[in-house]
């Protein structure tokens, strides 16, 4: 069983909830969200929102918090093998309410199928709240181009 290691980026102005599956090797290793470097999640938002590129973990999170943003994902612990969202086992969810008691959230979007899979499982009736999934931006998801993912993203636009 693997723990969460990032805590959840967000602050009573964020507006817009992203959340993915849960963290990669790479973004456990780096303790922060998407942090492969082939993940497409920072430059997709940053082009969205017109500003360059965050590299730094404060860069990141002042970009987010900036942009009223919030980040995590939907699982707080599960078996994983690797970064395989098709080998998530044994799943503990995450409790949103610490985002949703302090944030007036106006959407929520999930980072790909598994997270929407997940967040309709274990969550959509517990917060009586619908998300929309975008396409997934990790690198497993080669498939979609850039041009396509950032035209489906622009829908985080407020």
């Amino acid at each position: 069983m693997i723990e969460h290691p990032i805590e959840p980026v967000f602050d009573q102005n964020s507006r817009i909830l992203i959340l993915g599956s849960f963290p990669s090797v790479k973004s456990r290793e780096v303790n922060f969200f998407y942090g492969h470097p082939q993940n497409r999640f920072w430059k997709v938002i940053a082009v969205v929102y017109g500003e360059k590129t965050p590299n730094s973990i404060e860069e990141k999170k002042s970009f987010l918090l900036r942009n009223r943003i919030a980040v995590w994902d939907v699982i707080k612990s599960c078996d994983i093998e690797g970064s395989a969202d098709s080998s998530i086992k044994n799943v503990v969810p995450n409790d949103l309410n610490c985002i949703l008691n302090q944030a007036e959230i106006e959407h929520i979007f999930l980072n790909g199928k598994k997270a929407e899979q997940l967040y309709k499982k274990y969550m959509e009736k517990e917060i009586d709240r619908k998300a929309e999934c975008l396409p997934s931006t990790s690198p497993a998801n080669a498939a979609w181009s850039f041009e396509r993912l950032l035209e489906e993203w622009k829908r985080i636009l407020l």
